[in-house]
């Protein structure tokens, strides 16, 4: 079970990342135009 939990941080960490790479992109876009 703890096998599984750490995994699941970890996906939950991986998606915090590109959700906030996400955001820089689109702000960095929006300045842009």
């Amino acid at each position: 079970m703890q096998q599984h939990e750490e995994e699941s941080l970890r996906l939950k960490k991986l998606v915090a990342d590109l959700s906030l790479d996400k955001a820089m992109l689109q702000d960095v876009l929006a300045k842009k135009n």
